[in-house]
């Protein structure tokens, strides 16, 4: 492992969490500099097993998922469920700042490892639980104890029925969103509690309810059904105040083009070779042509259509808001990705290629964030971890 150089390298956080939204939570704080302790069952992360899996599966025991969320990790071993795990546990989280976890609620308060049995033995610590629909602690939800995973909260908190074609039932955003948003709105969270705490001394619990992360994300929603009693359904690629805002079909894909304000559809009708739009009484202003949608759509979709992806960027780019609709294989081929250290070769064990994985988006000029290590092989750090939180006896070690 390289030196961790963010800004959280004197942070420590034990990560109890398994599949996407806690991992993807205690990621982002690993990849900030945190000594981020993934403690494990016997068995593994159950993301361990999903792929896609490298040729040489010999020395290696995680797939492309594990591999994404799990950077920057240190891997230790223990089963909770045995008194000698639950004593680790203990003596691991005295060493910390900070506990995460996104079990079903009750399930780390019955196993003796919840936060009333860790504030116990170190009051400033911070414990941060990522639920479908929240703790009881911060506000008692009649689903608080259903499960849930990333399509039930887009669904629940309004995603899946504003997306999609006009008139359909609603889409599923495609990454998972309802469990990466939550899980970084925990991070957020534990920051600030872990900021406060060394300030008073205390720490706190905290919580993020999928159901509730999704709901922000959609605020929209909100206000326009509070004030107008508006219930919005799914737009297509569009939006009902901004036009044009759209993805529009090239002669060989698609570029999404942004022009609502006058200067830039001057520009953009000026690309088009339509300068009489400008004034035209259907689309001189925004509201005009937000009411003619149809009409203006119409009119750059015949442009576009006619041109190729790579000349339409060519002729609006650095004047108009205008990008390609990028798939895999256009990102690793763009350069903008590379500059900015978003696509990431991690070597892995054995006889492997690197994986490339997706890089920090959260940039600093001094305090570099970065991947600093490849995911850990299950237990890797397991003697490491015990050493340091002083447990010599080798019973509470499961490897």
């Amino acid at each position: 492992m390289n030196a961790r150089t963010g800004p959280l390298s004197d942070v420590r956080i034990v990560d109890l969490t398994q599949a996407l939204a806690g991992p993807f939570c205690t990621m982002l704080l690993a990849d900030l500099g945190a000594d981020v302790i993934k403690v494990e069952p016997p068995g593994g992360d159950m993301s361990r097993v999903m792929g896609p899996h490298p040729a040489d599966r010999s020395a290696i025991d995680y797939g492309g998922y594990f591999a994404s969320v799990n950077r920057n990790k240190r891997s230790i071993v223990l089963d909770i469920k045995s008194e000698a795990g639950r004593e680790a546990i203990f003596k691991i989280a005295k060493t910390a700042d900070a506990v995460v976890e996104n079990a079903k609620t009750g399930v780390m308060d019955r196993a003796g490892i919840g936060y009333d049995q860790l504030r116990a033995i170190k009051p400033s610590l911070v414990y941060a639980a990522i639920r479908g629909f929240g703790d009881p602690r911060t506000g008692r939800s009649p689903y608080a104890d259903w499960p849930a995973f990333d399509v039930i909260a887009q669904s629940m908190g309004g995603l899946v029925s504003v997306t999609g074609p006009a008139g359909s039932d609603g889409f599923r955003a495609g990454p998972g969103v309802g469990d990466i948003y939550p899980g970084t709105l925990a991070a957020l969270g534990v920051v600030s509690a872990i900021h406060a705490a060394r300030r008073t001394g205390l720490g706190q619990f905290l919580d993020v309810a999928m159901y509730d992360a999704i709901l922000t994300l959609c605020e929209t929603l909100v206000y326009t059904y509070s004030r107008a009693g508006v219930v919005r359904g799914p737009q297509g690629n569009g939006t009902p105040v901004l036009c044009p805002f759209d993805i529009f079909s090239s002669r060989d894909g698609a570029v999404a083009i942004a022009a609502p304000g006058e200067n830039h559809w001057a520009l953009l009708c000026d690309a088009m070779g339509r300068p009489e739009l400008v004034n035209d009484e259907r689309c001189r202003t925004n509201p005009k042509r937000v009411a003619n949608a149809q009409f203006v759509r119409g009119a750059v979709s015949t442009w576009t259509t006619a041109h190729t992806t790579r000349e339409i960027v060519a002729a609006l780019g650095g004047k108009v808001p205008v990008g390609p609709v990028n798939n895999a294989k256009d990102i690793f081929a763009d350069p903008h990705p590379r500059s900015r250290d978003m696509l990431v070769e991690v070597e892995q064990p054995g006889d492997n290629p690197p994986l490339t994985i997706a890089g920090c988006p959260i940039k600093f000029t001094e305090t570099p964030s970065g991947i600093y290590a490849r995911p850990p092989l299950l237990g890797e750090h397991t003697k490491q971890i015990l050493a340091e939180a002083g447990i010599t006896d080798a019973s509470k070690e499961k490897s």
